[in-house]
C-alpha cells in the first residue's frame, strides 16, 4: 500500500538519504534493490533523495519514480555543491526516528539495512559499517584511503574510524546533534565520529559499482583528505613552532661555530654553495609554513561570510 507522506503526521520510521550526482544509470538497479529490503524491515519509510546539480537525466528519472511510489522525496539543488552539502541537506530535511544515507552506486548493497535497523532497535544509536574488503576500488584508491586514515588519526584528537564511510543508521538524536553543527566546509565523516553515541559495528565487503564513474577525482580527494585534517586538528598550525625553534636552535649551534672557527683560523671565504642552501631552505620552510597557515586562514575566511551550505531549487516541500 502506498504511505502518503505529505501528511505532517504520517511521519516515517525510517529515513533512507541518498545524494545523486548523475546516477541515471544506476538509479532503476538501485531502487530495485533499496525499496524491497525496506519493506522486508516492516517499517515506515521514506526515501529523501537529493538531486546535487545532474547534468544528466537522474532528476527526470527520480521525477518518474516519485510518480510510481510517494514514499520518494525529491530535493532539487540550485547546482552542484558536493556530496558533503548534499548529504547535509538530505539529513535536514529526513524526518525518520532513523537515518540511513547511502549513495546511488549500489557500491554500499542496501540487503545490509535489515540487519543494521535490528541493531537499531536493540538500543545502538549509531551502526557502522566497515569495509573489511575494498578490493573493488582501486590500489591507489585504497592506499591513499589508509594513508590518510593513519595520518589524520594521528594528528586530530579525534580518531575517525577507518574504511568507515558515509553508509551507516543514525538515531534521530544523533542527526538532531548534527544539525547543530554551524560548519560551511564541512567533513562529514568527521562530524559522524565526533558526535560519538552507543555504536555497533556490521563488517561488509564492498561491491563494484554498477555503472559509470566515480565522481571523486584525485583531486577532490586531496582536498578532502585536507578538509579532515584542517576541520579536527591543529597540529599543522603547532608543527611550525617546533620546527621554527629547531631550526633557531641550529642557527645559534651553526653562528658559535663560524664564530669560534673564525676566532682560531681566521676569516675563511669559502662557504658560498653551503649559504645559498640554508638561504633557500629556509626560504622553502617559511613559503611551506605560510601556506598551512593560509589554508587555516582560508576557512575562517569561509566560516565567517556564513553563505548557505547548500540552495534547493525546488522540493516537495515547497510543493505541498
Amino acid at each position: 500500500m502506498v504511505q502518503n507522506l505529505s501528511d505532517p503526521q504520517a511521519l516515517p520510521c525510517i529515513s533512507v538519504v541518498c545524494p545523486v550526482y548523475n546516477e541515471a544509470a544506476n538509479l532503476d538497479a538501485f531502487f530495485g534493490r533499496l525499496i524491497p529490503v525496506l519493506e522486508k524491515t516492516r517499517e515506515s519509510f521514506e526515501i529523501v533523495c537529493v538531486n546535487d546539480g545532474s547534468s544528466d537525466a537522474s532528476y527526470a528519472a527520480l521525477l518518474a519514480r516519485q510518480k510510481q511510489d510517494m514514499r520518494l522525496r525529491l530535493i532539487d539543488l540550485s547546482r552542484n555543491f558536493g556530496k558533503e552539502a548534499a548529504l547535509t541537506c538530505g539529513l535536514d530535511a529526513a524526518r525518520g526516528s532513523a537515518v540511513i544515507p547511502i549513495d546511488a552506486d549500489l557500491q554500499d548493497p542496501p540487503e545490509l539495512i535489515e540487519e543494521m535497523v535490528h541493531l537499531w532497535r536493540q538500543g545502538f544509536d549509531v551502526v557502522l559499517m566497515l569495509r573489511v574488503d575494498r578490493s573493488s576500488d582501486g590500489i591507489l584508491k585504497r592506499k591513499s584511503a589508509e594513508w590518510f586514515y593513519r595520518l589524520h588519526n594521528v594528528l586530530s584528537d579525534h580518531a575517525v574510524p577507518a574504511n568507515v564511510g558515509d553508509f551507516r543508521l543514525m538515531d534521530r538524536k544523533v542527526v538532531d546533534a548534527l544539525k547543530q553543527f554551524p560548519e560551511r566546509h564541512r567533513f562529514m565523516k568527521g562530524l559522524f565520529s565526533w558526535v560519538g553515541f552507543r555504536q555497533a559495528t556490521i563488517p561488509y565487503v564492498r561491491e563494484v559499482r554498477a555503472a559509470g564513474v566515480s565522481k571523486f577525482s584525485a583531486w577532490k580527494l586531496w582536498n578532502l583528505a585536507l578538509e579532515g585534517i584542517t576541520s579536527f586538528s591543529t597540529v599543522p598550525l603547532r608543527v611550525w613552532s617546533y620546527l621554527g625553534l629547531m631550526i633557531a636552535l641550529a642557527a645559534f649551534a651553526f653562528g658559535v661555530f663560524i664564530v669560534g672557527r673564525t676566532l682560531l683560523l681566521g676569516i675563511d671565504l669559502r662557504g658560498y654553495a653551503s649559504l645559498v642552501t640554508i638561504v633557500l631552505f629556509l626560504g622553502g620552510v617559511q613559503l611551506i609554513g605560510l601556506g598551512v597557515l593560509g589554508e587555516y586562514i582560508g576557512r575562517l575566511y569561509i566560516e565567517v561570510k556564513r553563505r548557505p551550505i547548500y540552495i534547493v531549487r525546488q522540493s516537495d516541500d515547497d510543493a505541498s
